[in-house]
């Protein structure tokens, strides 16, 4: 099992999981042509994806996701609170779209995923955890806080894509109006490069080998500052240790 990324971060979010001939996308915040461009170095195209599953509504987790649907009909999988606001954005996709409940476990391809609600300013966000039987990955962004859900969702996997949104002093100290930073900053919001360091420290302390920081602000944070605080958390211990590049993939990494 590999996982890659093909965009992370304020502009879009797309992450890639494969097991053999199961090509599973988690988000598609990136246009379908930029999503075909990134998977052709793979030796695939769209047309191979077995599914999409979609973590929340919000722009750069879905951008690309009409054009996918409607010109190659990709099953979508998303928490029926999502699937609702999909189905008012894109015409059609109650044809491709699965939905489900936050805590189930769905087999999609060759692959198990597991689902776990999280908080975030959306209508029913969740994470996914994928696994092939033997190896485990987990992509959670948009967190706000971490939960004991979470926790629960992640703990046990071996490589691990993880949110480090933002410096919490660049966010207060930067232009951003009063309300956003409120937002950012909040418990709905996203996790700070310390919150998401400890998070990661929790999973690497229960066997993670790999751990991908991911969904970096452009305006509040840079690869440098995400990275420092991972490797403070994780002093002492035996990690790969990587950030997700922005708008281009990274990977494939072996799960």
């Amino acid at each position: 099992m590999t996982v890659t990324t093909l965009a992370s971060g304020s502009s879009g979010n797309c992450t890639l999981i494969s097991q053999n001939n199961t090509h599973i996308l988690v988000d598609a915040g990136i246009s379908c042509r930029r999503i075909n461009t990134a998977l052709k170095p793979l030796g695939l195209t769209a047309a191979d994806l077995t599914g999409i599953c979609v973590t929340h509504e919000h722009s750069d987790h879905i951008s690309g996701l009409a054009t996918l649907t409607k010109q190659y009909r990709i099953p979508v999988y998303a928490t029926a609170g999502t699937g609702r606001q999909l189905c008012r954005r894109i015409a059609f996709l109650e044809e491709v779209l699965n939905t489900f409940s936050p805590g189930r476990s769905m087999e999609i391809g060759g692959l198990t995923v597991e689902t776990f609600p999280t908080l975030h300013d959306t209508a029913q966000p969740c994470g996914f955890a994928l696994s092939n039987g033997s190896r485990k990955a987990a992509v959670v962004t948009d967190l706000g806080r971490v939960t004991s859900e979470v926790l629960q969702g992640i703990a046990g996997v071996h490589l691990l894509v993880v949110e480090a949104n933002h410096d919490v002093e660049s966010v207060q100290s930067g232009p951003y109006p009063y309300g956003l930073k409120a937002r950012i900053l909040g418990d709905r919001g996203h996790l700070s490069n310390e919150a998401g360091a400890s998070l990661a420290r929790f999973c690497v302390d229960k066997g993670t080998h790999t751990v991908v920081l991911a969904h970096l602000s452009q305006e509040n944070n840079t690869p440098a500052m995400a990275r420092n605080a991972a490797e403070a958390a994780l002093a002492g211990r035996e990690v790969q240790l990587l950030v997700a590049p922005g708008t281009e993939m990274g990977g494939p990494l072996p799960c």
